[in-house]
């Protein structure tokens, strides 16, 4: 599909005076440092391995030229999750800057090939197995994982693959604008932090009430059907995608890189993951840049496919 924005979307090049902070992190071995080259290749001031204590300082001079890239992991002096988050939270109530979080994520055994293939040792556990490193790591990660604004999974890329997602989604250039989020996710853990629109479907009928439908997910298609069938739902979904198609155009003209939208109902497991998946696919056909992202799927395990992109082939 390509990765051109609807008509009525005016170009969404930030603002004079607005600076473009993207941080980059994730577990060791995923593919964060290409992501850091791929951005400085395309025009992003480059910092990497900043202790976060450092980060606010650097941005209390004048407003930068050039957007910028900080790339951040678990080996950085004083790299706390609580920390990255906070200051994230800090940035984002900066008229003047425009932050972003992108998680560069990949599957534990792949992780742990790739650290057999070149035989290093993971920074988390240097006296044992990378394996332990690895879910040592993924375990302190899972808040930072869970802020992401977006999240790229490389299990299934190649290097230029994952040169070519980064550049679909942080070139600057005339016609790159908004990227858009969709998220399911349960009232039970609370809604997600940084969304923008939150959107209950509880109102819906319930897959869980049905035996054989309980142990499945939104993404397969009996539950999506049973969830579709409610007389509600095509009266929902067309006022949904309407204020979409209102809305988002007049946020990219703003001027804003990324809108969060968040679906939930009460397990986080069928009818939020049925209406995302929906919508996601929905705003993909609209030619508008979009992930969909299963909060307590991708929390479980149970997720086919832990992060969707509208741009890749």
């Amino acid at each position: 599909m390509n990765a051109t924005l609807p008509e009525t979307t005016i170009d969404s090049t930030p603002k004079p005076g607005v600076q473009r902070l993207v941080i980059v992190t994730g577990p060791s071995g995923a593919g964060r440092s290409t992501a850091i080259n791929v951005l400085e290749d395309l025009g992003f001031e480059v910092i990497d391995n900043l202790p976060l204590s450092i980060l606010p300082r650097l941005l209390d001079g004048p407003p930068l030229v050039r957007p910028m890239a900080l790339g951040l992991d678990t080996r950085n002096r004083d790299f706390t999750p609580a920390a990255l988050i906070d200051i994230i939270a800090q940035l984002g109530s900066n008229a003047a800057l425009r932050p972003e979080l992108l998680y560069v994520d990949c599957q534990p055994e792949i992780l742990i090939r790739r650290f057999s293939e070149t035989r290093r040792r993971h920074p988390l556990a240097p006296a044992e197995s990378p394996a332990e490193g690895i879910a040592r790591e993924a375990d302190l990660l899972v808040p930072v994982r869970a802020r992401a604004d977006i999240l790229i999974d490389t299990t299934d890329l190649t290097p230029h693959d994952l040169r070519a997602e980064i550049a679909r989604w942080f070139d600057a250039g005339p016609g790159q604008g908004l990227a858009v989020s969709v998220q399911s996710f349960s009232y039970k853990r609370g809604i997600p932090s940084g969304v923008d629109m939150v959107f209950d479907c509880r109102f819906l009928r319930n897959p869980y009430w049905i035996a054989d439908l309980r142990p499945l997910t939104g993404q397969d298609a009996a539950v999506a059907a049973h969830v579709a069938g409610d007389p509600r739902f095509g009266g929902f979904f067309a006022r949904l995608l309407d204020l979409c198609d209102f809305l988002l155009p007049a946020y990219a003209d703003e001027g804003k890189a990324h809108l969060a939208i968040a679906l939930g109902c009460t397990g986080g497991q069928h009818r939020s993951v049925a209406l995302a998946e929906q919508l996601g696919k929905a705003l993909m056909d609209k030619a508008w840049r979009v992930s969909i992202r299963h909060r307590e799927l991708e929390r479980r395990g149970m997720s086919i496919l832990q992060a969707k992109s509208g741009l890749i082939a």
